[in-house]
């Protein structure tokens, strides 16, 4: 299996690897018991 799954805007490829699917930051957290990686989006500062 892998180590994280893949959670908002997060695909994962072929060989397991995951990648984002929209810009912002990488949160990482858990849902059902699993480690999941989040790419939450950043207020743009003004």
């Amino acid at each position: 299996g892998t180590h994280f799954h893949p959670g908002v805007n997060v695909g994962r490829g072929g060989d397991d690897t995951l990648f984002a699917t929209a810009p912002g930051a990488v949160e990482f957290g858990v849902k059902r018991g699993r480690k999941t990686v989040n790419i939450v989006r950043v207020p743009r500062p003004e």
